[in-house]
């Protein structure tokens, strides 16, 4: 089986906070690999760990055969993160913007132009590449983050709520591209609250939970499991239906 991410035992502790708890999964090269979980869950601190932001307290993983300790480096070429926060600068354009985080990518100048001509003009976006992007829709800004992602070639896209805060029109345009990059070959890691959205786009599902894997599988075989046709019948009947108010905010509030 070809993987592009095997994680196995990762932990993460932080003071009294086990915020992940010696998880393993995998994700297949190629599919679009859904990772829910409640707010607190410890979605975030597992793909900062994977993305090598944040160091484990133990355990380990790879990403496309790259050991996140040992080859670092190895595997932020090898990754496109996609931020539910916008990683760009306001008063610059698309191309001001994207010319700056292909540098930081060590990017020939001859590839980062015709790479950015070609994602802008894939995305719909080229006839403004001299607008500062301060003056965009969100979606266009969203579309500008996604390109800012893809610019380096990377095999892995994660995708933390990329729709979140999108008007219909831009979230049926960010749901569409998520699937002709995995068309491409490309392996997506997806996290969102929107359960229909996991429902249309993911192959394979994992639940988390107060920083465990409850449940992980194909969508349709956790579906079948929980005897329901909808994916967020199975991930309330894990996680209960109950809120979670107080554990998210102090999660916050550490800054986690």
């Amino acid at each position: 089986m070809s993987l592009s991410v095997e994680a196995i035992e990762l932990t993460k502790v932080f003071g009294d906070l086990v915020a992940v708890d010696h998880v393993t999964f995998s994700v297949k090269r190629g599919e679009i690999f859904g990772l829910l979980g409640p707010n607190g869950a410890g979605k975030s601190t597992l793909l900062r760990m994977l993305c090598t932001v944040l160091r484990p307290t133990s355990g380990t993983a790879k990403v496309e055969g790259h050991d996140i300790l040992k080859e670092a480096n190895e595997v932020r070429k090898v990754i496109g993160v996609v931020q539910e926060k916008l990683i760009l600068y306001a008063p610059l354009t698309p191309i001001e913007n994207l010319t700056f985080f292909g540098k930081l990518y060590g990017m020939d100048d001859d590839t980062l132009k015709k790479k950015i001509k070609e994602l802008l003009q894939e995305v719909k976006l080229w006839e403004v590449r001299d607008k500062p992007v301060g003056t965009f829709s969100s979606g266009m800004r969203q579309r500008v983050n996604i390109v800012r992602a893809l610019l380096h070639d990377p095999k892995l896209i994660i995708l933390d709520e990329p729709t979140n805060g999108l008007d219909p029109q831009s979230v049926r345009w960010v749901r569409e591209y998520i699937k002709a990059l995995r068309n491409r070959g490309l392996t997506i890691v997806l996290t969102t609250h929107d359960m229909y959205e996991i429902d249309e786009l993911a192959e394979e599902v994992a639940i988390m939970d107060r920083g465990k894997i409850m449940a992980v599988g194909k969508k349709e075989e956790l579906k079948n499991k929980y005897s329901t046709d909808k994916i967020e019948e199975v991930f309330l009947t894990i996680t209960g239906r109950e809120l979670r108010d107080e554990l998210s905010g102090r999660l916050r509030r550490r800054g986690w």
